[in-house]
């Protein structure tokens, strides 16, 4: 084949297409007519000498050829794209720029903070708009409608770029009233009653189900490995509601430190360290190819990696 002789606007096509896995939607989001969507899809197939999409009970679906060029394509895209973007110098000073985080309670809680005052003091009409996971599908971040994803993710698509902010490790919320404050034990952490608080990944949750140990995360998921359980007695998706209830004399919640540490000002909380070993956790940033090379988006990165390095008032004072 001869490559001077390709229309790279069918790469285009092509990518579309295996997004939506809509001829209809496809052409709507290039803002073409359906004809000209099937004309193009015609010739993609021509090109490859696959049908790449198929009809099937559940609708199109793509075949192992087109899977396989998905990603091949998108990078061949994304580097395109850095190849012909202006080279513009972004001006945070200047920029009214607004910036579509999908953050999780947690993240919102112990990272947007500390973001938001670097912001006021070198971007100050740049604006943050948070939203939740229920909020936002992957596609939504894959197509560059949301501009980053920060969370603790179980996956993701393989096409996003992503990395790590930081790690962190667990930490128990219980009253000060708690008798189990001056005799914390194993023993005694299993006898008491339990905050469950998570919320990972994307999309509008689920409930759950207190017998299904593999589906309850970290903390359950360490005392599996060593032949033990806790009761819970309430599930919540909020950190911030974990944190208000352990102020009750009889529960305890076991979540992240940094989300933990917020509550060191109050005086009706204790923080103690959990009576077992948990693995640390991961709060990771993941965006689109499609932004990749975006310059306001780089520097957008590099500060939230920047606030994420610097050590919170918070945990000096808890070392101390």
């Amino acid at each position: 084949m001869n490559v001077s002789r390709i229309d790279l606007n069918l790469l285009v096509f092509l990518d579309v297409l295996l997004r939506e896995k809509s001829v209809t939607k496809a052409a709507n989001h290039l803002g073409i007519t359906q004809p000209a969507m099937s004309n193009g899809l015609r010739r993609l197939r021509d090109m490859f000498g696959d049908p790449l999409l198929v009809r099937t009970s559940e609708g199109m679906t793509a075949t192992a050829r087109a899977l396989e060029l998905q990603p091949m394509v998108r990078s061949i895209l994304s580097d395109i794209d850095m190849v012909v973007q202006p080279k513009e110098v972004f001006s945070p000073a200047t920029s009214r720029r607004v910036f579509r985080i999908m953050a999780s309670d947690y993240a919102e809680s112990t990272l947007i903070p500390a973001l938001l005052r670097h912001l006021r003091r070198v971007a100050p009409n740049i604006i943050l708009d948070v939203l939740t996971p229920s909020d936002v599908s992957f596609l939504d971040v894959e197509q560059g409608r949301v501009d980053m994803a920060i969370n603790r993710f179980d996956k993701m698509p393989q096409s996003f770029h992503q990395k790590t902010i930081w790690e962190d490790s667990f930490s128990c919320l219980l009253s000060v009233h708690n008798p189990l404050v001056f005799d914390f034990t194993l023993e005694n952490y299993l006898n008491a009653n339990h905050i469950w608080v998570s919320k990972t990944g994307f999309g509008v949750g689920v409930g759950v189900n207190p017998k299904d140990v593999q589906r309850l995360g970290w903390v359950d998921e360490a005392l599996t490995r060593l032949g033990r359980k806790r009761k819970i007695s309430v599930f919540t998706r909020h950190y911030q509601v974990a944190m208000l209830l352990a102020q009750q004399h009889d529960l305890i919640a076991t979540l992240p430190s940094r989300a933990a540490l917020l509550t060191l000002d109050s005086p009706g909380v204790v923080v103690k360290e959990p009576p077992f070993p948990i693995p640390p956790i991961e709060l990771k940033m993941a965006w689109s190819p499609l932004l990749q090379n975006n310059s306001d988006h780089r520097w957008l990165r590099q500060l939230i990696t920047e606030v994420a390095n610097e050590p919170e008032e918070r945990e000096t004072r808890a070392k101390d």
